[in-house]
């Protein structure tokens, strides 16, 4: 019995070295090795936005700062990979790879005529970044124009009617600049809708947007992607064309999401800046849903009076305000104290991190004012803008959710 159990042993081990050894004789030699997800992936999203991408000079800044952070801390099973526009028509995807004490862009794609303004291209742009750099956990930072909710409209239309909005490139770079410059065509242009479903799509729910972009930490911004992002990182105002300081933030945005030291930073640097003004709000979008169903109760027993629209917290340049301070706006619509103060304590929970110096900047005539900021929640909203391009504030999603029928 013992001698024929080890016969029968042997005979067994035999065949399983016979298997592996057919197994591995099926598998060549220049075959990929299977790709092990890394922790995090940062993904950085610099389309074109116009025939004049004038912030391709800060676009580069932005990659070189944080660089800088990653050389100073390592990488640690985090990849960051960059989507950068040369051209309407021609992109590259590289890698940003620690190495030593420096870092180097390794070359992952080229793209031609790439579809950055549908669901679709958005999302196969995302999963070539799935390819490349499969992750436990994405992010992004998008980088370029910003111009909250509003709408594309036609190649008419949007920012090519509106020279008078944003900063005349024309005045020289020796001026401070802000990155609401916009892009003249509405080809570059996308929708934060598409940019929602482009996200669903590759099935990458982000930790975080950053958006590095003007006017995007907005109330009606933040319930559209309130499914595609867990935070929402944004300027409620323009933004100067530095963008973030990455050196600064790089680290949290990597390792830590620490939104408060994020706010922190952003807040000490702009203080310091030689243009010194700079706002900034992170939105928890789990309790858009909660906060929604507030302003709907505020909204079915409130009606506001446009007699109190100037005494609202404005956070733009325009002569017909199109983004209001979120929380001034429904203070001065509010008179339920009770339910105000539900709100309040919501809204407060919501944006629960949040900076700006004393001054916010804008754009005008080829140099930078300023307005006081006296008011402020870390978003906005368009609600009682009578703005022509608040039109179609209906439309918004965020309206649907706090309007009755």
């Amino acid at each position: 019995m013992r001698t024929g159990l080890s016969v029968f042993r042997l005979a067994v081990v035999a065949a399983l070295v016979l298997s592996v050894a057919v197994v591995a004789s099926c598998r060549r030699d220049d075959d990929p090795e299977p790709v092990v997800p890394c922790q995090k992936t940062l993904f950085v999203y610099m389309p074109w936005s116009g025939d004049r991408n004038a912030l391709t000079s800060f676009f580069l800044a932005n990659i070189s700062d944080l660089e800088e952070a990653i050389a100073d801390t390592g990488l640690d099973s985090r990849r960051v990979l960059v989507f950068m526009s040369s051209s309407g028509t021609q992109a590259v995807m590289f890698e940003i790879v620690a190495d030593g004490a420096s870092c180097r862009r390794d070359t992952l794609k080229t793209y031609i005529a790439p579809e950055l303004t549908t669901a679709e291209g958005i999302a196969s742009v995302l999963s070539d970044v799935r390819a490349f750099a499969p992750a436990r956990q994405y992010a992004m930072i998008i980088g370029g124009h910003g111009m909250g909710w509003i709408p594309v409209q036609s190649a008419a239309g949007r920012l090519s009617s509106r020279h008078d909005c944003h900063f005349q490139w024309e005045n020289g770079l020796d001026m401070p600049l802000t990155r609401f410059f916009g892009g003249t065509q509405a080809e570059y242009q996308t929708e934060i809708s598409e940019l929602a479903m482009g996200i669903e799509a590759a099935g990458m729910h982000m930790e975080f947007i950053l958006f590095d972009d003007c006017y995007m930490s907005n109330v009606e911004t933040a319930y559209e992607l309130r499914h595609a992002a867990d935070y929402i990182i944004a300027c409620p105002t323009e933004i100067m064309g530095k963008g973030m300081p990455y050196a600064l933030i790089g680290d949290d945005l990597l390792f830590g999401s620490d939104y408060g030291n994020i706010c922190s930073e952003f807040y000490g640097f702009y203080s310091n800046y030689y243009a010194p003004y700079g706002t900034i709000g992170v939105t928890c979008t789990a309790l858009l849903d909660s906060l929604a169903g507030v302003m709907r109760q505020i909204n079915a027993v409130c009606s506001f009076d446009s007699q109190l629209t100037d005494s609202i917290q404005k956070m733009d340049r325009y002569d017909t305000t199109l983004f209001f301070d979120f929380g001034s706006y429904v203070g001065h619509l509010c008179t339920d104290s009770a339910l105000l103060a539900v709100f309040d304590a919501l809204l407060e929970r919501t944006v629960p991190f949040k900076a700006h110096t004393e001054y916010y900047p804008y754009a005008y005539g080829g140099s930078i004012r300023t307005r006081l900021i006296t008011d402020y929640s870390g978003i906005t909203t368009s609600e009682p803008s009578r703005h022509d391009y608040a039109a179609s504030h209906a439309a918004t999603s965020w309206y649907k959710a706090t309007h009755g029928n």
